[in-house]
Parts: structure tokens; sequence; C-alpha cells
């Protein structure tokens, strides 16, 4: 028979580190920094909290070792360490002395004595010093002095590790109780511990840590936390969601594809909330089924019927056996018709999307964007382009690093426009789009090959010839059939003007959205030119 017995959690039960929570704690702060190493750092710092299980991470447990070593200076001090020992050395030095006082066979006239004595009076005030002294440089003529020094002796790095410490730190040590010899040695010996995991807390070298140390000094709970926390990389490289390649950690194809589940997931909690409208699409392509919602039959419906709604419809009108199906009692299957779409993002890269939190809440859109095409409409395509003075192709794999360029702080949508149209090119479709993520207009562009860069012609003003050429861009597009929807994470009256001249030669649209919203505009938006409930 088998028995389970249940006992009250009091903290020092075995924990079990769930590699997929601790990956969702990681992409968190991953979408807060385009740095995959300094967003593991930031975990390993700031520890875990995991079904109401807290992990403390490395500041809190270099705030307790900080605090331990604290409380040793407000309750110790060092005022009397070395009475033992330089009391020691004292009745030495007394019996030499009496034995010189008596004579030395061998010296009649005193003069060995004498010298003897001198060197005894010239000994260093330094203990350790003086103990080294004497034993390099004295040899004893009393015998029970000889064989106390020699027990004194062994003693000298001790005494030597105290002198030194206490010279260094012993006004930090005013606390009520005096340490002696014995207790100042041990007190050495754990500050110098607490030392050297202070110095690897604080540069997070989570391998090198002494277990068994910070399990005598600071506690079971700290060395139990900190073990777990060692486990991190092995566990979520055990689980699929990093690699090491060169000496570099890196994110998996599988934990990109949960970072962009888990965009999507935030983006639809946010959807929930809000409750915003849908925007139905007027084309219409393969349909999916509904299994979980019917309605009645009506005239011109296709005839998906939906078999044990109906019969029960049947029965209720009190059919017999056989049971008597008619059509008022048809139940149908609703149908969720979705359109074929290719379309392609484009990223604003420049500089100033860093300013309040628009190029991470961009890049998070992406992720839900492409998690979602890949997962509910995997017959799309969908593309990522980031522009700044140059337009370059994202891969899914790069957008959970990729960030702002500081270095090519121009905006050259032009050559976005052009990079999304030969990739459209490439994925034909009879609806094909490209999504504009943007904060500024057009400072860049390509004339006859040549890159061309344009300030603007005052601050928010409009840079003339790269929004000419940008323009022509979008007359190229407009007449492949391409439509584009802009969303603007800036309300300025320059930007504002050159997405209107735009969505004229276009007929696409143009939101203004801001960087906490976007997701949930975005998103509602793609997903109201894919469906439309029938």
């Amino acid at each position: 028979m088998v028995r389970i017995r249940y006992t009250a959690w009091d903290g020092t039960q075995a924990v079990r580190l769930d590699p997929g929570r601790v990956f969702d704690a990681l992409a968190d702060l991953l979408s807060r920094t385009d740095d995959l190493a300094q967003a593991l750092d930031w975990l390993l710092r700031r520890g875990l909290d995991l079904d109401g299980v807290h992990v403390m991470g490395l500041d809190e447990a270099l705030e307790r070792l900080r605090e331990a070593i604290r409380s040793r200076e407000n309750e110790l001090n060092l005022d009397h360490a070395l009475d033992e020992p330089r009391s020691r050395l004292d009745d030495v030095l007394a019996r030499e002395r009496e034995t010189l006082d008596d004579g030395i066979e061998g010296d009649p006239d005193g003069t060995l004595a004498r010298e003897k004595k001198a060197f005894l009076d010239d000994l260093p005030g330094d203990l350790a010093a003086a103990i080294d002294r004497l034993a390099r440089d004295y040899r004893f003529e009393d015998e029970g002095a000889e064989r106390a020094f020699r027990e004194l002796v062994e003693s000298l790095e001790d005494v030597r590790s105290v002198e030194d410490f206490r010279r260094a730190e012993g006004g930090r040590f005013r606390g009520p109780r005096d340490l002696d010899f014995p207790g100042a040695v041990e007190l050495v010996r754990e500050i110098a511990t607490l030392r050297e995991l202070e110095r690897g807390l604080a540069a997070g070298e989570l391998p090198r840590l002494d277990v068994d140390a910070l399990r005598r000094l600071l506690g079971d709970d700290v060395a139990r936390d900190l073990e777990r926390l060692g486990q991190v990389m092995i566990l979520l490289r055990g689980a699929g969601y990093l690699r090491e390649r060169e000496g570099r950690v890196e994110l998996s194809a599988r934990g990109v594809r949960r970072i962009g589940a888990l965009a999507l997931r935030d983006i639809y909690e946010a959807l929930l909330r809000d409750r915003p409208g849908g925007h139905p699409s007027g084309a219409r392509g393969p349909g999916d089924p509904r299994p979980d919602r019917t309605r009645r039959w009506e005239q011109g419906d296709a005839l998906d019927v939906a078999l044990v709604p109906t019969l029960m419809n049947a029965i209720a009108r009190g059919g017999g056996t056989p049971v008597g199906v008619e059509p008022r009692d048809f139940e149908v299957r609703e149908t969720d018709q979705a359109t074929t779409a290719s379309t392609v993002l484009l990223l604003d890269m420049s500089w100033s999307m860093s300013w309040e939190g628009r190029f991470a809440a961009a890049k998070k859109v992406a992720l839900a964007l492409e998690s979602l095409v890949r997962t509910r409409f995997p017959r799309d395509y969908f593309g990522i382009v980031g522009f700044y003075t140059r337009a370059v192709e994202l891969r899914a794999r790069d957008l959970p690093e990729a960030t702002w360029n500081v270095g090519d702080p121009f905006t050259n949508l032009q050559d976005g426009l052009r990079m999304a149209g030969r990739l459209l090119a490439k994925h034909p479709s009879s609806n094909q789009h490209v999504i504009v993520v943007t904060d500024g207009q057009p400072t860049a562009y390509f004339h006859r090959g040549r890159l061309h860069c344009e300030w603007p012609l005052s601050f928010g003003g409009v840079s003339l010839r790269a929004s000419a050429e940008t323009l022509r861009e979008v007359e190229r597009v407009t007449r492949r059939g391409i439509t584009i929807n802009t969303f603007m994470l800036d309300d300025s009256p320059g930007l504002r003007a050159f997405v209107e001249r735009m969505t004229r030669i276009n007929r696409g649209r143009a939101l203004y959205s801001r960087p906490d919203r976007l997701g949930e505009y975005l998103l509602v938006d793609y997903l109201g030119r894919k469906r439309k409930r029938i």
C-alpha cells in the first residue's frame, strides 16, 4: 500500500526549477535589452519568483554577505587579540634574560651575555617580526625558554595574519565583545573567505563559489538558492532554449519561437482586456471550421452539418425513433474564412526609436506577428525588414537581440520599401501588404545607385529630396498592388504630413499609436485583414 505524507512547507524542501518558466523570466528581461548576456546577468542578479517560491539572486546574496560582515564589525573588537601570544613571548624573553644574568658557560667576562641582552632589547615592536627575528638569528641559552619559543613559532603565521588584519581593518571592528587570539584567527579566516565570496558574487562567477563556505557562513538557504541559480544555464541549454557557439551563449531556434509566443500571448491578453473592435476582410479564402461554435442553418449556407446539435434539435422537437430530421433542425458549424496574404513588416531602426521604449515595442510586435503567422497561418509569408541609413532583412532568430542603430542614424524608408518589394515578388499573393512602423520621416535615399543622406531643413522639418524619392518608391509599390499601412509612433507635424501624402498615393491607412498600444492595434489590424465570421 502506498502512503503519502503531507508536511507544512518550511522552505527547505527541494524546488525543481521548470526550464520553461525560467526562460519566460529571461525573455521578459530580454525585452528590455538587446543583449542576451546582459539579460542573463540580470536574471542571475535579481533571482526568480516561481509559483510562490523565491530563489534569491546574486544581489540579494551579496547583501546578505555584506550584512554578515557588518554584524561582525558591530559585535567584535580586536583590542586584545594578541595579548596571549604577546604574553607568551614576554615569558620566553624573561626566562632567557634570567639565564643570561646568571652567566653563560664559556663566557667568563660576560661579553656574549651582554651582546645577547642587547639583541633581545633591540627586537622589533611588531610581534610577528620579533618572533621571526628570534627564529632566524638567535640561539637560546635557556632550554625551557627555547622549548616554549618553538611552540610559539608554530603560531607565527597566525600571529602575522591577525597583526596585519588588525592593522588594516581593526578600526572597523569596534564592537563590545573582545576576541582572544584563537577567536581572532578564526575571524581573519572568516573575513578572508567572505571577501572571496563577495568578489565572486559581485563578478557573477557562480561556478567558482565555495558552496560549503556559503552554507557555513551564510546559512543553508543562501547556499541552496545559489546552487539553483548555478543550474540555470545548464537547465536552459538542456531544454534547448540556449546554445553555445564559439564561446558565446545565444538563443536557439526554440528559444526564439518561445519568445515570439510569449510576445503574442502578452498582446492577446491586452486585447482581451480592452476588447477593441474587429476589422473584417472583404476577400475570402480557405475556411477553418470552428467545432466549438454552431448556429442554425439558413438558406444559402454551406451544409457543413454539426451532427450532434442537429440530432438534439430533432429530439427536442419531439421526434421518436427513428429520429426524424427536418431542415429546421440543421445546425452548421461556424467557419472563419481566411485569406492568404504576403506581408512584410518594415521596422524603423534609426536612433530615435530608442526613445520612450519605441523599438522595444516594435520588436515585440514583430516577434508576435512572426509567431502568429508561423503557428496559425502557415501558408502566409511574413518577412521583416529593418531600415536605418540602409535597409536589412531581419530573420526571426535575429529579432530578440536586434537594436536601433546609433552609427547610421538616418532613416531610409525608400530602401526599406525596395527590399520589401523584392521579398514580396518572391512570395506572390493576391493580398500583399507592407506594414511600416516608424517615428520619423525619411532622411536618406538612393539615387542612381548612390546613397544620399539629408538632414531636415529644421528641427522637425522636411528632408525634401529624401521625401520625394521615397514617395516615388511608394508609387512603384502601389502600381504592383501592394498596400502600405503605416503605424506612426510620433505625431509631429512633419511626419504626419509625409505619411498623409504617402497614404493618398497608396490608399493604405495610417494610424498614430503609442508604443504601449502598438501591439494591440497592429495585431487587430492584421487579423482583421485575415478573417471574417460567416
